[in-house]
C-alpha cells in the first residue's frame, strides 16, 4: 500500500458531503471498495478515512482515524491506493508506534519499502501449527496449574485493579529472559500514564529492544481504537514470517477493543445486538484470533488481557473471546485483598493442557493435589471464621495448615515492579516448582512459618 500520509498528487476521487463526529460521508464515482483507505488534505495534516459502507450508487461512509477538525463540506478526497497498513523492516524491534506506524518516541520513521495490510486473511489450515507443549513463564502459579501452551492463545479475566497489566509486563520479561524471543504489545484504549510507564519500564529493564509497543490511546477515535490490535498483529505475523521469531503477542485490552468495535457499530447506524454489543461481534473477535496462530516459520503466542465488566463472566464480549483461547487466568479480587501476588485465582483457572498425557504423571499429579487442599481450605473457610480451626478434625487442620502455605508460597515477586516493592523479582523454573509443591503436600515444609513462604522464589536459602 501507498502511505496514506503522502502528499496529494493524484487527481481526488470524490468530496466530502457530511461530517458528523468521526463519521464522513464521501461523494465519489465510482466508489472505492470497503476497507480502503482514502485520505482528504486539510493544511499540514492528512486525515485517514476507513471505508465501511456503501450508502448509494455514488455516495460511502468512512470513518475517520483521527481527528476532524479542519474538515469541511466540498473538501476534496483521495485514495491511498490499498487498505490500511503499517510499513515493516527489521528496525521495528525497540520501538513505539501509532496505528499508522509512524513513531511515537520521537525516533526515525520506519522504513517505507514494505507495507503490510491490517486487514489479512489468516494462514490456510495446512499451514498453520497447532499449540506445541508447555511454554514455561518461571511464574508458579502459572506453569503448575494452567501452563501455558506454546503458540497457543491465553485470556488473563480479572476486574479494573486486579494485576493484568503487571502480569503481562512480567511476561514479556519471560519471553526475553527464558525464550529469547521478542514481543509485540497492543494498547488498545490504554491511559497515556500507563502506555508511558509501561514505555519506561520496558526501557528500564532492558527488554525494550526486543518489543515492538503500539498503541491507540484512550483519547483517540474510535476507528484508530479498532485497529490497533489488527496494525500490532500485522508487527508480529511479521516477525514470525521474515525475520522467523518466537513472538508473544500481548494484547491489553480486548475488551476495549470489543468497546471500541460497538463505538464504531453504533456511528454507522447498526441496530444493537445481546446486551447493547454490536450484531457483528462474533465476527470482529474472530477476525483478529483467528490470525494469532504459529506457522512453519515461526510461533506467535498470545496473552491477551480481558476486563470482565462487574466481574460477570457471563458478559456475551467475555463469551466471545473465551471460546478462542487455549488458557484462561482468572485474576480474583479476593486474592488480591489477601495480599496474594499474583492475585490468580487457582481453583477457577484451567489450561486445555492440563492433561496427564501432556505435562506427564508427576506434573498432573502434583498440580491435583495442590488443588485439592485449596479446594478444601475453601470449603472449610467458613466453618474455621464461625468455629475456628480448633473445632476441625486432625486431618483438616493439617489440610489447612499445609494449604495456607502453599497459597502463600504461589506468590511471587515481580521484576516489573521490584522499583515499587523494593523486594528483587524471581523467575522459578517449573522443575522447582514441582518439587517444591511436592514438599508441601509431603509435609517437609510443616514447621516452616507461612510468612517464610510468602513472597519469595523457590524454597530454601532465601
Amino acid at each position: 500500500m501507498d502511505d496514506p500520509a503522502r502528499p496529494a498528487t493524484a487527481r481526488p476521487i470524490g468530496h466530502i458531503v457530511q461530517i458528523h463526529g468521526p463519521v464522513v460521508d464521501i461523494e465519489c464515482d465510482p466508489p472505492p471498495p470497503l476497507h480502503r483507505a482514502l485520505y482528504a488534505v486539510a493544511g499540514p495534516e492528512r486525515p485517514v478515512f476507513e471505508v465501511h459502507q456503501h450508502l448509494a450508487r455514488t455516495l460511502v461512509r468512512a470513518i475517520a482515524l483521527g481527528r476532524t477538525a479542519g474538515l469541511r463540506r466540498g473538501m476534496a478526497v483521495h485514495d491511498s491506493g490499498g487498505p490500511l497498513g503499517v510499513p515493516v523492516a527489521p528496525e521495528v524491534l525497540g520501538r513505539l508506534l501509532d496505528v499508522f506506524g509512524a513513531p511515537l518516541d520521537d525516533g526515525p520513521p520506519l522504513p517505507r519499502q514494505e507495507f503490510r495490510p491490517l486487514l489479512a486473511p489468516p494462514p490456510a489450515l495446512h499451514e498453520a501449527s497447532p499449540a506445541r507443549g508447555l511454554l514455561p513463564t518461571g511464574i508458579k502459579v502459572i506453569d503448575l496449574l494452567c501452563p501455558f501452551a506454546r503458540g497457543g492463545k491465553t485470556g488473563l479475566f480479572g476486574g479494573a485493579g486486579v494485576g493484568k497489566t503487571v502480569l503481562i509486563m512480567e511476561f514479556m520479561h519471560a519471553i526475553v529472559a527464558l525464550h529469547q524471543g521478542v514481543s509485540v504489545f497492543a494498547g488498545v484504549g490504554e491511559r497515556i500514564r500507563e502506555g508511558h510507564e509501561l514505555w519506561h519500564g520496558m526501557r528500564d529493564a532492558g527488554v525494550l529492544d526486543h518489543a515492538v509497543l503500539v498503541f491507540g490511546q484512550m483519547d483517540q477515535a474510535p476507528g484508530v481504537r479498532f485497529r490497533v490490535a489488527l496494525a500490532a498483529l500485522a508487527y508480529a505475523e511479521y516477525l514470525r514470517d521474515a525475520l522467523g521469531k518466537e513472538v508473544l503477542f500481548l494484547l491489553d485490552n480486548a475488551f476495549r477493543f470489543v468497546q471500541a468495535g460497538s463505538e464504531v457499530s453504533g456511528l454507522l447506524g447498526r441496530m444493537p445486538a445481546t446486551v447493547g454489543y454490536q450484531p457483528t461481534l462474533l465476527g470482529e473477535v474472530a477476525e483478529l484470533e483467528d490470525r494469532i496462530v504459529s506457522t512453519r516459520n515461526g510461533d506467535i503466542t498470545s496473552v491477551q488481557a480481558i476486563y470482565v465488566p462487574a466481574d460477570d463472566m457471563t458478559d456475551p464480549a467475555v463469551g466471545a473471546i473465551l471460546g478462542h483461547l487455549d488458557t484462561r487466568v482468572i485474576l480474583s479480587r479476593a486474592q488480591a485483598a489477601r495480599g496474594i501476588y499474583p492475585a490468580v485465582d487457582p481453583l477457577a483457572s484451567a489450561s486445555t493442557l492440563m492433561d496427564r498425557h501432556i505435562l506427564g504423571d508427576r506434573h498432573y499429579a502434583v498440580a491435583e493435589g495442590v488443588r485439592e487442599h485449596l479446594a478444601r481450605y475453601q470449603e472449610l473457610e467458613d466453618v474455621i471464621t464461625m468455629l475456628g480451626i480448633e473445632e476441625l478434625s486432625e486431618q483438616d487442620r493439617l489440610t489447612v495448615r499445609r494449604a495456607r502455605r502453599l497459597q502463600r508460597y504461589l506468590s511471587q515477586p515481580f521484576h516489573g515492579v521490584a522499583g515499587h516493592t523494593g523486594i528483587a523479582g524471581v523467575s522459578v523454573p517449573l522443575e522447582r516448582t514441582l518439587a517444591d509443591c511436592e514438599g508441601f503436600l509431603r509435609g517437609v515444609y510443616d514447621d516452616t512459618p507461612e510468612e517464610g513462604c510468602y513472597m519469595r522464589g523457590a524454597m530454601g536459602p532465601a
